[in-house]
């Protein structure tokens, strides 16, 4: 989309579609439910603010959390079985929880526009979620059944961290909201204890392999942080 050099400069990958419809793997209906999958990422760009999704906070949804004071707590561990539980209601299948290490915080530099990223003062946790992706349907990949669930778990994990974000927020604390962007999602997931890195570049879990897609969210709520895990993924590939 910026490198003006690339061959592939500003060439969509729908571009072929036409010629494609009707080719095994690739429907009319599949290019529909493609499209439709992204809805909610693409759509609702309120996902990514760093400020709170109703900034007028006027008959908001919030407007009765605003009247409650701040929730203080120091028992991280309810603190975390709490962010844990809530992720789930929203729909990751799992979570972990790591401290930033500012000599390895894994954060950007910069975004893609060039502009600096400096997370808040006192942000110093992340919650790192992850968003299930069919099993049959990322099997047919490249074809359409894996895109689509692709764009759902895009869409998905949009909806996640501005539930979390807004959750944070309403508790009295900072919330970052972030899917690819921000910080490094693959070596966050490993520090939360969520699964190992593979030698193919990817979180590899216990449960769902690399059928995941994640997102996350930074905030300076007091959290108990995960540990790393080790089941055998190095040894194995």
């Amino acid at each position: 989309m910026w490198d003006k050099d690339f061959k592939m400069f500003r060439r969509g990958i729908t571009e072929k579609a036409p010629k494609k419809v009707g080719m095994k793997g690739y429907s009319r209906i599949g290019y529909a439910a493609q499209d439709a999958a992204w809805t909610v990422y693409s759509g609702f760009r309120g996902a990514f603010d760093w400020k709170s999704v109703y900034p007028t906070r006027v008959s908001s949804p919030t407007e009765l959390t605003n009247n409650l004071p701040k929730y203080e707590s120091e028992d991280l561990e309810k603190n975390s079985t709490a962010v844990k539980r809530v992720a789930q209601i929203y729909g990751a299948c799992a979570t972990g929880i790591t401290k930033l290490d500012p000599e390895q915080s894994f954060i950007y530099t910069h975004d893609r526009q060039g502009n600096a990223i400096e997370l808040p003062e006192g942000v110093d946790n992340a919650i790192v979620m992850l968003i299930e992706m069919d099993y049959y349907a990322i099997g047919t990949s490249p074809a359409l059944p894996a895109s689509i669930t692709t764009g759902n778990g895009y869409s998905r994990m949009a909806f996640l961290i501005a539930c979390m974000s807004e959750f944070l927020r309403n508790l009295g604390y900072k919330a970052i909201p972030a899917g690819n962007d921000t910080g490094l999602s693959v070596p966050l997931a490993v520090q939360a204890g969520l699964g190992q890195f593979g030698r193919n570049g990817l979180l590899i879990t216990p449960k769902y392999g690399q059928r995941i897609r994640i997102c996350k969210v930074f905030t300076d709520f007091p959290l108990k942080p995960d540990k790393p895990i080790d089941f055998g993924v190095t040894e194995f590939c």
